[in-house]
């Protein structure tokens, strides 16, 4: 399941015979062929039907003789192809204990049995047709507890018509016994013996051991295993390297992945790293196939479902990335999984969570709560993802409740009873884990399953002010179904949705059916501008700047030397070009390829994230370019960004002197970069700077906030690492439209009126069309800030994340800052979104004052 290995080609049998022409016999024979000579000619006329039949015998003789032919080259050229084929597969020992020796693949109590198991196999082979007359070789590659299990490849040259069969043959599970060669031995019987197509290059050879390697497990201790050179040289290229990982016997191990580095993940074979829940390197058996780079904080952790894990490490690039470094531990193999649930609330999750679950394990949770009271559950996290596996049939990991099966990937959702009771059954299959899932189980009463509340239709319980207000807080939407809109504050959609007048016209389908839209819409064969103008469709592309926001002209297969105006980019020679923001994207469009100059910046080492739900913890390094200033006595207060290497962007509120303290002196600050951990400011890569200047914007308003930034000067420059990274700065024609993603970070509260974060947090926002920011917040917006968030509140900034950056991932993955974090009212409120200093608007004064 998931990879899915190359198949060999198929063949067609091609038709190499004549296609003769049906000849019709009438009343005259063959005489309807036969030409008439003139009766003056003195030649004798040869009887015309024998030379016929003469004519026909030749015709058939020659399409017998070139069907032949045909079939001999069919044969020869195609019949008879061979095709290599390897199979890893695993069968079990029967009557055969397990001693210490079998783990020494070089010692002669594993040399005996390898070479029994060996004649076992080729006597099994021997007696299928599709496999016996073409095996090559066979080896046994280990041996592990249970009576004993043994590991092996064969290999054959199968003619290609009978590939799919050998194949089947394969995977079949057999029995195979082979009599002893003394009547005092007893004869030995392999059961379960199966194997499956595999990668020749997952073969390790006897001679070729340069990078193979067994491990045993030392009691409950870590063990530590790395790729060759890690992490002063990168790893091979173009090899093969594979772990053997081994625990006492009745117990599993614990694989965990500290640090991984490789080739980024293509569709061109890929570096790959693959774990196995066997020492045989069978697809049926892959835990998780990795490549790339993931950040340290990221779940790498693994269950085996008996004491041994085999990893492999398959190097197809010349990239250079100094690879992974694992360590792994033995634990008790779980007793039993699930349970009985007898309390009226409480939680419970699968195996190992947060860890992954491991594979071939069931768990049944039966629940009871108090009679007259219904079973209500909540999957707060689910994660059940496997490769090609549709989270429709959840044919493979699945979660079942009340006769449904759940899997793949969901956000929350409730799942209740009609009764006290309810069984909640997980299954996990031989191949590929995931993190699993969190749950919460509760009774309530049927009659009023949500008390003074609203009742989803899904189970969930949501507070009444929250029904028909425009936003779906039910995940199936049955709070806004059935609704009365209000005609005086709302509008009714097509689907009878109810929304807020002011998100008619704003350029976003709120409606869904964008119904809110379609009254504002151009004319036919007109063109509807960013800025809500109307053009020609002949003005469309034709590399001038008609709509004056440069949207006419922003999304054009070509690019073209337009006339400079304040929406188009200028390239360092002074050419402007029609395309919106195309610096730093991976393509020169300016003539002097000034756009894609000075782009060290915006791209961080850790190119996978951690699923986000809301704010959560950021994974150290994922955003490199955060900076934490703390003042004299008072910690972490306000945060930065990282520009160049001695110069950060802030906020100039956080620079005003307030209650008798200097914030404007920069000798009371000092600057962390790299960091992760606000209780961790001494970790290796966390770099610590005092602050040289402080240069706020000379039109601060420190009442209404405009023009609210500042750039800090560090006294020496930092060094550039997997943790300190410049992240890059808007050109001012730069668009960040509405609706575009953007994500927010810093250590401030996690709620209003809470407690500051230790663990630097990240959570993905929106940004606001202008025009609606402007009516929630009426004569408070200026044009140099702007709205992102959700008006429907639950992710914000707030105090403490001030002065840190909006970063938006923009072409080809980079990331460049939208804004600096101002103000707003109170945290995460519906309708009150963050207010952002809008970075474009201070291009030239940042470039004056930093030179960047």
């Amino acid at each position: 399941k998931g990879h899915n290995f190359p198949q060999s080609p198929g063949w067609e049998s091609q038709d190499h015979g004549l296609k003769g022409h049906t000849q019709k016999e009438n009343m005259n024979g063959f005489e309807e062929g036969v030409e008439f000579l003139p009766v003056n000619n003195a030649k004798k006329v040869e009887k015309p039907g024998r030379r016929c039949w003469l004519v026909l015998a030749a015709v058939v003789t020659g399409f017998f003789l070139l069907s032949l032919v045909g079939v001999l080259v069919w044969h020869f050229q195609y019949r008879d192809v061979r095709v290599q084929k390897v199979f890893n597969g695993h069968l079990r020992i029967k009557n055969e204990n397990f001693v210490d020796a079998y783990e020494n693949s070089n010692s002669t109590e594993f040399a005996h049995l390898a070479n029994k198991v060996k004649e076992a196999l080729k006597l099994l082979y021997s007696g299928i047709p599709a496999l016996g007359p073409y095996h090559k070789d066979s080896a046994v590659t280990a041996f592990s507890e249970g009576s004993v299990i043994a590991y092996y490849w064969s290999e054959f040259s199968v003619p290609q018509h009978l590939v799919e069969e050998a194949e089947r043959a394969m995977a079949e599970e057999h029995v195979v016994t082979l009599p002893p060669r003394s009547r005092a031995l007893q004869s030995m019987v392999l059961t379960s013996v199966v194997a499956f197509p595999t990668d020749p290059r997952t073969v390790q050879k006897t001679q070729d051991n340069s990078c193979s390697f067994a491990l045993h497990a030392r009691g409950r201790e870590p063990t530590r295993f790395a790729t060759p050179g890690f992490p002063d040289s990168p790893y091979p290229e173009r090899a093969h390297c594979q772990w053997a990982l081994r625990g006492d016997a009745n117990l599993v191990l614990s694989l965990t992945f500290r640090s991984f580095d490789l080739a980024p993940c293509d569709q061109r074979g890929s570096d790959l790293v693959t774990v196995y829940d066997s020492l045989s390197p069978i697809e049926p058996s892959a835990v998780v196939q990795l490549c790339g780079t993931y950040p340290p904080s990221y779940n790498l952790t693994f269950l085996s479902s008996q004491n041994v894990f085999l990893v492999t490490l398959i190097t197809n690039t010349e990239r250079r990335h100094p690879g992974f470094e694992a360590t792994f531990f033995q634990l008790p193999k779980m007793s039993s999984c699930g349970g009985y649930l007898r309390q009226a609330q409480g939680t419970f999750s699968s195996p190992y969570y947060p860890g992954h679950y491991p594979p071939n394990i069931d768990c049944t949770w039966n629940i009871e709560v108090p009679n007259k009271q219904y079973v209500k559950v909540r999957f707060k996290l689910f994660y059940l993802v496997e490769p090609n596996v549709s989270p429709v049939t959840c044919s493979k990991d699945y979660v079942e409740v009340n006769g449904e099966k759940h899997c793949g990937e969901k956000s929350q959702f409730v799942v209740t009873s009609n009764s006290s009771k309810m069984t909640v059954r997980f299954h996990s299959d031989q191949s590929y884990t995931d993190t699993g899932f969190l749950a919460e189980y509760l009774s309530y009463d049927s009659r009023d399953p949500c008390p003074g509340m609203f009742t989803c239709n899904t189970g969930r319980c949501i507070r009444k002010a929250l029904r028909c207000d425009g936003w779906a807080d039910c995940t199936d939407h049955s709070d806004e179904l059935n609704c009365v809109c209000n005609a005086t504050h709302q509008f009714t959609c097509k689907n009878k949705f109810c929304k807020p007048l002011f998100w008619v016209c704003d350029s976003v389908n709120d409606c869904g059916d964008n119904s809110d839209e379609q009254g504002c819409s151009c004319p036919a064969q007109t063109f509807r501008c960013n800025n809500g103008k109307c053009l020609p469709l002949s003005q469309q592309c034709d590399g001038t700047d008609h709509c004056g926001d440069g949207s006419d002209e922003a999304t054009c297969d070509k690019v073209s030397t337009v006339t400079c105006t304040e929406h188009t980019y200028r390239c360092h020679n002074g050419l402007c070009v029609s395309k919106g923001n195309p610096e730093c994207d991976g393509k020169e469009d300016c003539s002097d390829g000034s756009d894609e100059k000075d782009c060290d910046c915006g791209q961080r080492s850790f190119s996978k994230q951690s699923r986000v739900v809301g704010g959560q913890n950021a994974d150290e390094g994922e955003w490199p370019w955060q900076v934490s200033l703390h003042a004299l006595g008072q910690g972490h207060v306000c945060g930065a960004s990282l520009i160049s290497p001695t110069w950060l962007v802030s906020a100039a509120h956080c620079h005003v002197d307030d209650k008798g303290f200097r914030y404007s002196d920069p000798t009371l600050w000092t600057a962390f970069l790299g960091l992760h951990d606000q209780s961790k400011r001494r970790a290796p890569g966390v770099q610590e700077h005092k602050l040289k200047r402080i240069i706020r914007h000379p039109n601060f308003n420190d009442y209404t906030y405009d023009y609210d930034l500042a750039l800090l000067e560090l006294e020496q420059p930092a060094e550039y690492s997997s943790l300190v990274r410049p992240i890059c700065l808007p050109d001012a024609t730069h668009v960040f439209p509405a609706g575009k993603a953007i994500w927010v970070t810093g250590w401030g509260h996690t709620q209003e009126g809470g407690s500051a974060a230790v663990i630097l947090q990240k959570g993905e926002i929106r940004v606001i069309n202008q025009t609606t920011c402007e009516k929630l917040l009426p004569q408070q917006l200026t044009a140099r800030m702007m709205c992102v968030g959700y008006l429907s509140g639950g992710v914000d900034s707030c105090q403490g994340d001030s002065g840190g950056p909006l970063s938006s991932v923009e072409a080809d993955g980079r990331i460049f800052q939208a804004g600096v974090v101002s103000w707003g009212e109170g945290c995460a409120r519906r309708d009150k979104p963050g207010v952002y200093t809008r970075l474009s608007m201070f291009r030239d004064w940042i470039k004056e004052q930093t030179g960047v």
